[in-house]
């Protein structure tokens, strides 16, 4: 149970609920249901004995109003890539401040896999969405999904059948259009893999507005035994805005989930994943890069639980601090009573350009099971200058010898993402964030 202080802007979001509560689907009772129990629990501003939130100060929440996003839209596709990951030949669902946009989406319909707004056709899709939507990401006990739940507008439902062997990357592309300040967001997505099924799966989330924004995704994945789902996930926020992001899955018998995350910017962002690896032989790895400068802060609380014997899983993450930001990386893995033969490892390696950053990491092991594998590690270092001198004292000028010591701290998780699109903008991403660690750093 976490400990909770009411917002006193509460009023704002119930009257964004009750907006859309006399919706005439099965999502309304679900969603009265979301909204009884964040009342209850209002947002985790108070720290003192709530260890989820312990190194994040999430205050301004209760200071200020953030309102459901009204209706946006934008150019054409073109434009999308100028801004985005992107190719044309990728399954591209759009998504418009929390709104899934037909027009702007490609390849939605292909062999193997189907993208569609479950929000905007429920009744039809009632008997397969039901048994899912809301049983990984569940409302109890968690504030921003059961925001999220309550005031979702646009489900988007990712179908990837049988045995289906995906040759493209299903790509779901999250855009805080450039509209009025204070708008909040729910993105929400229900991945379903059937058995044996192989896919790559993108999430991206961009906001073109530079003023504050409130963004609330949840993305759960449903797996079918044998299913393989890579996942990748891009969380590109401006600074003055919170994104605060729930991913779950859930792995049955051989099946296998690896996610891998870029993140950076926001003034407030956190990525809580939870894998569950609940029958033999289960994988999971989660990896990730969260880039953090001004004054910036990116929460990651990373978690996987082994019930069955014989699964694996792996955590790695790196951080790249500077200025006066703040990171903090909270890994916990879960050995339940008989999982034995479990392999788990754990390490978070931060590099700190400044004497005002700030990482708090907390990796963690739970074991209840004998004959188990499990290790766990954390460091946290400033850049050795002697390495940058040296590589001047080469003829590299001084910015140049910056971005390789920070490019190459950072491309053993960029390279991880697979798709060449995709791995090339990150890395030009990369490019144009290194002269603000530059200038805010000790380089």
């Amino acid at each position: 149970m976490t400990t909770t202080a009411p917002p006193s802007t509460i009023a704002s979001y119930e009257r964004d609920f009750l907006k859309h509560e006399d919706r005439a689907d099965w999502l309304s009772e679900l969603q009265r249901q979301a909204w009884t129990e964040f009342e209850k629990l209002g947002f985790p501003t108070t720290r003192r004995g709530n260890e989820l939130w312990k190194y994040t100060d999430l205050r301004r929440l209760d200071s200020q109003a953030f309102n459901l996003s009204e209706a946006a839209s934008m150019a054409a596709s073109g434009e999308l890539s100028k801004i985005a990951p992107w190719s044309d030949d990728w399954h591209s669902a759009v998504v418009i401040d929390g709104r899934f946009s037909p027009d702007l989406s490609r390849n939605v319909e292909s062999a193997g896999v189907s993208i569609s707004d479950f929000a905007s056709t429920a009744d039809s899709l009632r008997q397969k969405i039901e048994p899912v939507l809301g049983s990984l990401a569940t409302v109890e006990d968690n504030a921003f999904v059961a925001l999220n739940t309550a005031l979702f507008q646009s489900g988007l439902l990712v179908e990837i059948g049988d045995d289906a062997e995906l040759d493209q990357p299903v790509h779901i592309l999250n855009i805080v259009s450039d509209g009025p300040d204070h708008r909040a967001i729910y993105p929400r997505t229900l991945l379903i893999a059937g058995s044996n099924s192989k896919a790559v799966v993108i999430e991206s989330f961009v906001n073109l507005s530079s003023g504050p924004q409130l963004t609330v995704p949840v993305f759960e994945a449903s797996l079918g035994a044998g299913a393989e789902l890579q996942h990748f996930r891009v969380q590109l926020e401006n600074e003055q805005s919170l994104h605060l992001g729930t991913t779950r899955s859930e792995q049955p018998a051989g099946a296998v989930f690896n996610s891998t995350t870029f993140a950076t910017g926001p003034a407030i962002g956190r990525n809580d994943v939870h894998t569950n690896l609940a029958e033999e032989g289960a994988e999971t790895t989660l990896h990730g890069l969260y880039i953090t400068n001004g004054q910036s802060h990116q929460d990651n609380e990373i978690s996987t639980t082994h019930h069955k014997p014989h699964g694996t899983s792996h955590q790695f993450y790196k951080g790249i601090l500077a200025g006066k930001s703040r990171a903090v990386f909270s890994g916990k893995v879960l050995v339940q009573p008989g999982a034995m033969k479990t392999v788990a490892e754990q390490k978070d390696l931060n590099l700190l350009l400044s004497h005002g950053a700030e990482i708090d990491t907390k990796p963690s092991l739970e074991i209840y099971a004998d004959d188990v594998k499990c290790a766990h590690g954390a460091t946290a270092g400033h850049v050795d200058t002697s390495m940058l001198f040296y590589l001047m004292s080469r003829g590299i000028d001084r910015q140049d010898a910056a971005k390789m010591l920070v490019t190459g701290f950072a491309t053993e998780i960029i390279d991880e993402f697979e798709p060449e699109p995709l791995r090339e903008f990150l890395y030009e991403k990369l490019d144009q964030i290194v002269p603000k660690l530059d200038s805010e750093g000790i380089l």
